[in-house]
């Protein structure tokens, strides 16, 4: 992963972007998802605490589908150590982290939580294992403000979705 970091960077600066970044024969070997390969390798590629959580997962020994999950199960998940108590302190921010998400690729984002009580973009999930052998369950890789802002507005009694598709990546059989 450390490598394809720089790669991003790269292909950002020289306007490119990830519409290039994706088409580079490094990243399309994985064979992911476009929306997985942007918000894990293009958009945290060269994030340090990133790095340290997730640097040492065999990337080409991932497989990804979108899933339906619980928003019970979707709030008890943690995320890397590297994060903390993130998803705790997104709930506590939850209203104002959707209503500052009005631009670019934000657009949307309010309205979304309000008419259909979950996400516009799907969460990036790893099954532990990927990160830690004797580890159990799923782990949050991104997605940490969404799942805050679930987290948050279940507490205060707000309009919220049982379920919710997120990304899910399990070792490849």
């Amino acid at each position: 992963m450390a490598d394809l970091g720089p790669l991003a960077e790269e292909y950002r600066e020289s306007g490119v972007g990830f519409s290039g970044f994706k088409r580079d024969g490094r990243v399309m070997m994985l064979a992911w998802p476009d929306d997985v390969t942007e918000q894990w390798l293009y958009d945290h590629g060269n994030n340090v605490p990133f790095l340290r959580d997730y640097g040492r997962v065999r990337l080409e020994a991932i497989a990804w589908q979108l899933e339906v999950l619980s928003s019970a199960d979707l709030v008890r998940m943690p995320t890397g150590p590297s994060d903390g108590d993130v998803i705790s302190h997104n709930a506590s921010l939850h209203e104002h982290l959707v209503e500052t998400r009005r631009f670019g690729v934000h657009v949307g984002v309010q309205e979304t939580w309000e008419l259909h009580g979950t996400w516009k973009r799907c969460p990036i999930l790893i099954d532990r294992t990927l990160v830690d052998p004797v580890a159990a369950g799923l782990q949050i890789v991104e997605g940490r403000t969404r799942v805050g802002v679930l987290a948050g507005r279940l507490r205060d009694g707000l309009y919220t979705a049982k379920s919710h598709l997120a990304w899910v990546g399990r070792p490849k059989a």
